[in-house]
Protein backbone atom coordinates (compact mmCIF):
# COMPACT_ATOMS: atom_id res chain seq x y z
CA UNK A 1 0.00 0.00 0.00
CA UNK A 2 1.46 3.40 -0.96
CA UNK A 3 2.31 5.96 1.70
CA UNK A 4 -0.23 8.66 2.36
CA UNK A 5 -3.12 9.60 4.57
CA UNK A 6 -6.29 7.46 4.58
CA UNK A 7 -8.04 10.42 2.95
CA UNK A 8 -5.49 10.54 0.12
CA UNK A 9 -5.71 6.79 -0.41
CA UNK A 10 -9.51 6.97 -0.49
CA UNK A 11 -9.36 9.86 -2.97
CA UNK A 12 -7.07 7.93 -5.30
CA UNK A 13 -9.18 4.79 -5.06
CA UNK A 14 -12.24 6.87 -5.82
CA UNK A 15 -10.59 8.37 -8.91
CA UNK A 16 -9.90 4.87 -10.23
CA UNK A 17 -13.46 3.75 -9.53
CA UNK A 18 -14.79 6.89 -11.24
CA UNK A 19 -12.73 6.08 -14.32
CA UNK A 20 -14.14 2.55 -14.38
CA UNK A 21 -17.68 3.89 -14.04
CA UNK A 22 -17.12 6.31 -16.94
CA UNK A 23 -15.82 3.55 -19.21
CA UNK A 24 -18.62 1.16 -18.24
CA UNK A 25 -21.19 3.58 -19.64
CA UNK A 26 -19.91 2.96 -23.18
CA UNK A 27 -17.87 -0.26 -22.97
CA UNK A 28 -18.52 -3.81 -21.86
CA UNK A 29 -16.95 -5.41 -18.82
CA UNK A 30 -14.75 -7.70 -20.90
CA UNK A 31 -13.43 -4.82 -23.02
CA UNK A 32 -12.40 -2.68 -20.06
CA UNK A 33 -8.81 -3.31 -19.01
CA UNK A 34 -6.53 -1.83 -16.37
CA UNK A 35 -4.73 -0.07 -19.22
CA UNK A 36 -7.99 1.55 -20.37
CA UNK A 37 -8.73 2.61 -16.79
CA UNK A 38 -5.24 4.07 -16.33
CA UNK A 39 -5.73 6.30 -19.40
CA UNK A 40 -8.74 7.89 -17.65
CA UNK A 41 -6.75 8.61 -14.48
CA UNK A 42 -3.48 10.20 -13.39
CA UNK A 43 -2.07 6.76 -12.63
CA UNK A 44 -0.04 4.30 -14.63
CA UNK A 45 -1.19 0.71 -14.75
CA UNK A 46 1.51 -0.38 -12.23
CA UNK A 47 0.37 2.43 -9.91
CA UNK A 48 -3.20 1.14 -9.97
CA UNK A 49 -1.94 -2.12 -8.46
CA UNK A 50 -1.18 -0.15 -5.30
CA UNK A 51 -4.93 0.22 -4.81
CA UNK A 52 -6.58 -2.64 -6.73
CA UNK A 53 -5.02 -5.95 -7.72
CA UNK A 54 -7.53 -6.84 -10.43
CA UNK A 55 -10.07 -5.26 -12.72
CA UNK A 56 -12.72 -7.23 -10.85
CA UNK A 57 -11.79 -5.48 -7.60
CA UNK A 58 -12.42 -2.11 -9.22
CA UNK A 59 -15.84 -3.20 -10.44
CA UNK A 60 -16.63 -4.64 -7.02
CA UNK A 61 -15.70 -1.29 -5.45
CA UNK A 62 -18.01 0.44 -7.91
CA UNK A 63 -20.87 -1.86 -6.97
CA UNK A 64 -20.06 -1.35 -3.29
CA UNK A 65 -20.35 2.41 -3.73
CA UNK A 66 -23.66 2.04 -5.54
CA UNK A 67 -25.04 -0.09 -2.69
CA UNK A 68 -23.84 2.46 -0.12
CA UNK A 69 -25.57 5.33 -1.92
CA UNK A 70 -28.76 3.34 -2.34
CA UNK A 71 -28.79 2.18 1.30
CA UNK A 72 -28.44 5.79 2.45
CA UNK A 73 -31.46 6.80 0.40
CA UNK A 74 -33.57 3.88 1.63
CA UNK A 75 -32.59 4.61 5.24
CA UNK A 76 -33.77 8.17 4.69
CA UNK A 77 -37.22 6.85 3.73
CA UNK A 78 -37.47 5.23 7.15
CA UNK A 79 -36.05 8.13 9.15
CA UNK A 80 -37.98 10.89 7.40
CA UNK A 81 -41.44 9.27 7.31
CA UNK A 82 -43.64 8.05 10.13
CA UNK A 83 -45.93 6.07 7.84
CA UNK A 84 -46.07 5.14 4.16
CA UNK A 85 -48.77 3.42 2.15
CA UNK A 86 -47.82 0.54 -0.10
CA UNK A 87 -48.20 2.69 -3.21
CA UNK A 88 -46.05 5.51 -1.81
CA UNK A 89 -43.37 3.11 -0.60
CA UNK A 90 -43.32 1.24 -3.92
CA UNK A 91 -42.97 4.53 -5.79
CA UNK A 92 -40.18 5.76 -3.49
CA UNK A 93 -38.24 2.49 -3.76
CA UNK A 94 -38.70 2.49 -7.54
CA UNK A 95 -37.43 6.07 -7.80
CA UNK A 96 -34.41 5.24 -5.64
CA UNK A 97 -33.39 2.42 -7.98
CA UNK A 98 -34.24 4.40 -11.09
CA UNK A 99 -31.31 6.62 -10.07
CA UNK A 100 -29.06 3.59 -9.57
CA UNK A 101 -29.09 2.23 -13.13
CA UNK A 102 -25.37 1.51 -12.81
CA UNK A 103 -26.07 -0.80 -9.86
CA UNK A 104 -28.73 -2.67 -11.79
CA UNK A 105 -26.41 -3.01 -14.77
CA UNK A 106 -23.69 -4.44 -12.53
CA UNK A 107 -26.17 -6.87 -10.98
CA UNK A 108 -27.11 -8.14 -14.43
CA UNK A 109 -23.46 -9.02 -14.98
CA UNK A 110 -21.90 -12.16 -13.49
CA UNK A 111 -20.53 -10.62 -10.32
CA UNK A 112 -19.67 -14.08 -9.02
CA UNK A 113 -16.49 -13.65 -11.07
CA UNK A 114 -15.87 -10.23 -9.53
CA UNK A 115 -16.07 -11.75 -6.06
CA UNK A 116 -13.87 -14.72 -6.95
CA UNK A 117 -11.15 -12.45 -8.37
CA UNK A 118 -11.06 -10.04 -5.44
CA UNK A 119 -9.05 -10.23 -2.24
CA UNK A 120 -10.94 -11.34 0.90
CA UNK A 121 -10.67 -7.89 2.50
CA UNK A 122 -12.15 -6.21 -0.59
CA UNK A 123 -14.94 -8.79 -0.70
CA UNK A 124 -15.69 -8.21 2.98
CA UNK A 125 -15.97 -4.45 2.38
CA UNK A 126 -18.42 -5.14 -0.42
CA UNK A 127 -20.48 -7.54 1.69
CA UNK A 128 -20.76 -4.88 4.41
CA UNK A 129 -22.27 -2.47 1.87
CA UNK A 130 -24.57 -5.15 0.47
CA UNK A 131 -25.67 -6.12 3.98
CA UNK A 132 -26.41 -2.48 4.77
CA UNK A 133 -28.76 -2.28 1.78
CA UNK A 134 -30.60 -5.39 2.99
CA UNK A 135 -30.92 -3.86 6.45
CA UNK A 136 -32.13 -0.56 5.01
CA UNK A 137 -35.01 -2.29 3.22
CA UNK A 138 -35.70 -4.44 6.29
CA UNK A 139 -35.95 -1.25 8.35
CA UNK A 140 -38.60 0.16 6.01
CA UNK A 141 -40.63 -3.05 6.04
CA UNK A 142 -40.46 -3.27 9.85
CA UNK A 143 -41.59 0.33 10.24
CA UNK A 144 -44.21 0.71 7.53
CA UNK A 145 -45.52 -2.85 7.15
CA UNK A 146 -44.92 -4.70 10.45
CA UNK A 147 -47.51 -7.34 9.52
CA UNK A 148 -45.56 -8.30 6.37
CA UNK A 149 -43.16 -11.25 6.38
CA UNK A 150 -39.99 -9.19 6.15
CA UNK A 151 -37.66 -11.97 5.02
CA UNK A 152 -40.09 -13.12 2.35
CA UNK A 153 -40.00 -9.59 0.95
CA UNK A 154 -36.20 -9.59 0.98
CA UNK A 155 -35.83 -12.99 -0.68
CA UNK A 156 -38.22 -12.09 -3.47
CA UNK A 157 -37.18 -8.48 -4.05
CA UNK A 158 -33.39 -8.70 -4.07
CA UNK A 159 -33.08 -11.62 -6.53
CA UNK A 160 -35.62 -9.80 -8.73
CA UNK A 161 -33.18 -6.88 -9.04
CA UNK A 162 -30.72 -9.06 -10.97
CA UNK A 163 -33.08 -9.19 -13.93
CA UNK A 164 -34.27 -5.59 -14.07
CA UNK A 165 -31.58 -4.06 -16.28
CA UNK A 166 -31.87 -6.48 -19.24
CA UNK A 167 -35.59 -5.70 -19.46
CA UNK A 168 -35.00 -1.94 -19.40
CA UNK A 169 -32.08 -1.62 -21.84
CA UNK A 170 -30.95 -3.37 -25.00
CA UNK A 171 -28.23 -2.75 -27.54
CA UNK A 172 -29.04 -2.30 -31.20
CA UNK A 173 -27.53 -5.72 -31.83
CA UNK A 174 -29.91 -7.28 -29.30
CA UNK A 175 -32.89 -5.40 -30.70
CA UNK A 176 -32.04 -6.52 -34.23
CA UNK A 177 -31.74 -10.14 -33.11
CA UNK A 178 -35.12 -9.99 -31.37
CA UNK A 179 -36.75 -8.48 -34.44
CA UNK A 180 -35.27 -11.18 -36.66
CA UNK A 181 -36.42 -13.83 -34.18
CA UNK A 182 -39.90 -12.26 -34.39
CA UNK A 183 -40.02 -11.90 -30.62
CA UNK A 184 -42.80 -9.92 -29.02
CA UNK A 185 -40.63 -7.81 -26.77
CA UNK A 186 -41.14 -4.51 -25.01
CA UNK A 187 -38.58 -2.66 -22.93
CA UNK A 188 -39.97 -1.43 -19.63
CA UNK A 189 -38.78 1.40 -17.44
CA UNK A 190 -36.85 0.62 -14.28
CA UNK A 191 -39.44 2.54 -12.30
CA UNK A 192 -42.36 0.57 -13.72
CA UNK A 193 -40.77 -2.82 -13.02
CA UNK A 194 -39.67 -2.00 -9.47
CA UNK A 195 -43.00 -0.40 -8.60
CA UNK A 196 -45.04 -3.35 -9.83
CA UNK A 197 -42.74 -5.84 -8.10
CA UNK A 198 -43.08 -4.11 -4.72
CA UNK A 199 -46.84 -3.84 -5.08
CA UNK A 200 -47.07 -7.55 -5.91
CA UNK A 201 -44.93 -8.60 -2.94
CA UNK A 202 -46.92 -6.45 -0.54
CA UNK A 203 -50.05 -8.02 -1.98
CA UNK A 204 -53.28 -7.07 -0.32
CA UNK A 205 -51.50 -5.32 2.53
CA UNK A 206 -51.31 -1.89 0.93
Amino acid sequence: MPKGSPELTASRRNEIVNACEKLYKTMSFKDITLKEISVETRFSRPSIYNYFQTKEEIFLALMQREYELWAAEVNALSSENETMTGEVFAAALAHSLEKREQLLKLLAMNHYDMEEHSRPERLTEFKVAYGASLDAVRGCIDKFFPHINRERFIYVFFPFLFGVYPYSAASEKQLTAMREAKMQFKLHSIYEMIYQCVIQILGGSI
